[in-house]
């Protein structure tokens, strides 16, 4: 692996040969949140999104993310939940790939110690209808109990099946769907400021939407899809679009792993 952007003196060793596999502790500093955000009301929070493209915009191949992924990008997949508090991710997308409870690593545990950090992230379901199966290792196996996000709407017999299974469920909205500055709200209230979303591309859309993302890492794979597959963000288009500023970019087998992040944010 290489770092393309930005180019300094101190990353020019980084240059060379790209058959280097970089440690897990250099890409945590790669990509280490911005800021150390605190705990609580009024506390700072950083919301970046995890998401892989192929060359001609597909988020998804066959209807799932892993085809268009590669070893690099699963290794810096696992860094980012690592460094996370919370993991978001839309119901359909934990359905589709079958997700599982974030483990605890060791390679990490210092690190998260040093943060204040639990041993693990949790996993924040969204969820209008909270059509779940909350007896799934997802929610019986986690080492840091996994959060449903609703809104008030939600439908009451599937409420009562979650709380009946000890499932925490967050009420972040007023109808049926999820407000996501709610949403990301009612994490930070719970000290989980350092938010980590991998999607689906609906979810992605309505935090694009509302203005709450910071930080976009952007996996582009050198593939062509071609299809019908969603973009990495779907939902009603923007008014006026946001730029982003790029922060960083590493390769490794034409793989291009980008960081980008909102200008007011930098």
């Amino acid at each position: 692996m290489r770092r393309l952007f930005p180019v300094t003196d101190s990353t020019a060793p980084t240059l060379g040969p790209d058959d280097r596999e970089w440690s897990l502790d250099e890409l945590a500093d790669a990509y280490a949140y911005p800021e150390a955000p605190s705990a609580g009301a009024g506390a700072a929070v950083w919301l970046r999104a995890n998401m892989v493209s192929s060359l001609d915009g597909a988020a998804q191949h066959e209807g799932a993310s892993q085809p268009l992924s590669s070893a690099s990008d699963m290794r810096i997949f696992g860094v980012l939940r690592a460094l996370s508090d919370v993991v978001i991710a839309g119901a359909e997308t934990v359905r589709r790939e079958g997700y599982r409870p974030a483990r605890a690593r060791e390679a990490f545990a210092a690190r998260r110690a040093a943060a204040g950090q639990r041993p693990a992230p949790a996993i924040a379901v969204v969820s209008a209808s909270l059509d779940l199966d909350f007896e799934a290792p997802l929610f019986t196996d986690a080492l840091v109990p996994t959060l449903v996000l609703t809104g008030a709407a939600a439908p009451a017999e599937r409420l009562r099946a979650a709380q009946k299974e000890g499932v925490e469920v967050v009420v972040a909205g007023e109808g049926a769907g999820v407000d996501p500055v709610r949403a990301v709200r009612a994490l930070a209230e719970r000290g989980m400021t350092r938010q980590l979303t991998e999607g689906g591309p609906r979810l992605l859309g309505q935090f694009v939407a509302s203005g709450v993302l910071d930080e976009l890492c952007l996996t582009v794979a050198p593939l062509l899809t071609a299809g019908g597959a969603q973009r990495i963000a779907g939902g009603p288009e923007v008014a006026v679009p946001e730029r982003f500023a790029l922060a960083s970019v590493l390769e490794e087998g034409g793989f291009l792993f980008t960081r980008y992040h909102r200008y007011h944010r930098i």
